[in-house]
């Protein structure tokens, strides 16, 4: 898309979005005394409650609780390195945040609801279509849900973890999951940064010396491995950075649903997202996954992993088949009928992902490599999702 194009098309989806998921950052909730920062968070609710107002489905997913809990228990930043001191400063700060929250709505005669989820919510798809069912009624009642991770039983979020798989271990990419199980039109993620910021074009030298500039990116119409590599770190006050927005704004694209990255710090930020003004850092998407599907690239874990032969990727990757038991090379991790799999070409590169038909222990594996026996299917090509790598590739 053209320039043109991609702020006519920001303009339509913003002012014609029916449901909405607004991410707050803990840099936007919090003062640096560890209170709730009204002056911030005020005009926010009352931005979110005229949305409800014009018959938008909201819903909210606030970071903050620890910050919160650390300030009323009077405990210094150097202390929150310890996960259990984390899990005790939330359980404090949830309740600090949710009343908060609830003096604000109530102001303006909105109802809200306290959603604490854990990854094991989104791995299991059973949970993850009650969760679904849950949060559809919420908001035909006309009630904003309130979400964040369950901090005091689950460590997901609370580690740094690496080398592991996590469905998700910030708000961002949870607030991303949570757009794409709602179907939801648009994604609004609200941290202390203006939007990705790109260097500026040089302009004529000057008599004096100045740092490098940047500029907002205004507009992404595909998430590419140059973009993730103007992608910072962690922030000083949450757990998530850009690279982890560009994570979230790429799987609300994957859902078709526009998303934009800005500034929560200003108190009109959310008026002129909606009122489809250039602000922050939008992503247009240009097509959508199906719901599955989505689950199955984002949201499940990964029980099992089996390595393929060339044919069977190609087969794949270019005649979009399904995967054959005599497609496998070896099982790398056992799994169990309906587990999800990545699978990988013969060098170890993961290409694909998909949902097993049967146990890696089943008789069928063996027998699908024995002459004259009729390979069975391993995973189905409905149930199968190229990966983003393979997809550049």
């Amino acid at each position: 898309m053209h320039a043109e194009d991609l702020r006519a098309e920001r303009l339509r989806r913003f002012r014609d979005a029916r449901r909405a998921v607004v991410k707050l950052g803990t840099s936007v909730v919090s003062g640096l005394g560890g209170e709730v920062a009204s002056e911030r968070v005020a005009p926010l609710v009352r931005h979110l409650a005229g949305l409800r107002a014009e018959g938008r489905g909201v819903v909210l997913v606030s970071s903050g609780a620890v910050g919160l809990g650390a300030g009323r228990l009077g405990l210094a930043r150097a202390r929150l390195g310890d996960v259990v001191v984390r899990q005790a400063c939330a359980a404090v700060g949830q309740s600090l945040l949710m009343h908060a929250y609830e003096v604000r709505f109530g102001a303006h005669g909105v109802k809200i609801a306290q959603v604490l989820l854990t990854e094991d919510d989104f791995k299991d798809r059973r949970r993850y279509s009650n969760l679904q069912r849950t949060m559809e009624r919420l908001l035909k009642l006309g009630v904003v849900p309130v979400v964040n991770e369950n901090d005091t039983v689950s460590t997901a979020e609370l580690e740094c973890v690496r080398g592991g798989a996590r469905v998700f271990s910030d708000n961002d990419r949870l607030a991303a999951l949570v757009a794409s199980e709602l179907a939801s039109d648009a994604l609004v993620l609200l941290s202390d940064v203006d939007g990705l910021l790109v260097p500026s074009p040089p302009r004529e030298p000057c008599a004096f010396e100045r740092d490098e500039e940047s500029m907002v990116l205004p507009y992404v119409a595909e998430v590419t491995p140059e973009l993730r590599a103007l992608a910072s770190g962690p922030s000083a006050t949450g757990r998530g950075g850009m690279l982890t927005k560009l994570e979230a704004a790429e799987i609300a694209m994957r859902a078709g649903c526009v998303a934009v990255i800005a500034n929560g710090r200003r108190p009109d930020t959310l008026a002129r997202v909606f009122a489809g003004e250039e602000v922050g850092t939008a992503f247009v998407p240009t097509s959508r996954m199906a719901g599955k599907r989505r689950w199955i690239a984002y949201a499940a874990v990964l029980r099992g992993r089996v390595v393929v032969n060339e044919g069977a990727r190609e087969a794949i990757l270019r005649g979009k088949a399904s995967l054959l038991v005599s497609g496998v090379v070896r099982v790398e991790r056992e799994f169990g009928p309906r587990d999800v799999l990545s699978i990988a070409d013969p060098s170890g590169c993961e290409f694909a992902r998909g949902i097993a038909n049967c146990a890696s222990s089943d008789e069928s594996m063996r027998e699908g490599h024995q002459r004259g026996r009729r390979a069975k299917v391993l995973v189905t090509r409905d149930n199968i999702v190229i990966t983003e790598r393979a997809a550049q590739g």
